[in-house]
């Protein structure tokens, strides 16, 4: 698991690769904690180049998800590959966090 992080027009963009599990599910959200400041009014989390997600690693999304709502700023996750899509759609949590198709997409979506 890697996360890459960079600023676009004030807005923190994830880039999350490899896996999340169990093992390093800790380590994500960390690193997540980390990159995020206290100004940032909008998080994209960047996830096509993930290939597994666990529970535990949708749990740190979550608490993510919840800690930004709370600041009144934006989450949303884009570029789902279909595996990780089908997990987050399974789970529900597509109705929670808005998902967009593309990093594209979920920039032009800010403020929406």
């Amino acid at each position: 698991m890697d996360i890459q992080t960079e600023r676009d027009n004030g807005t923190l963009i994830a880039k999350a690769t490899g896996r999340i599990d169990g093992v390093n599910a800790r380590d994500f959200e960390e690193a997540l904690k980390a990159a995020i400041n206290t100004d940032d009014n909008t998080v994209v989390m960047d996830l096509e180049g993930l290939s597994y997600i666990s529970s535990a690693g949708l749990r740190v999304i979550l608490l993510i998800a919840k800690t930004l709502r709370k600041r009144n700023a934006e989450f949303m996750l884009c570029s789902l590959s279909d595996p990780i899509r089908e997990v987050f759609e399974i789970s529900g949590f597509d109705k929670i966090i808005p998902v967009h198709a593309s990093r594209e997409q979920a920039l032009a979506a800010i403020g929406g």
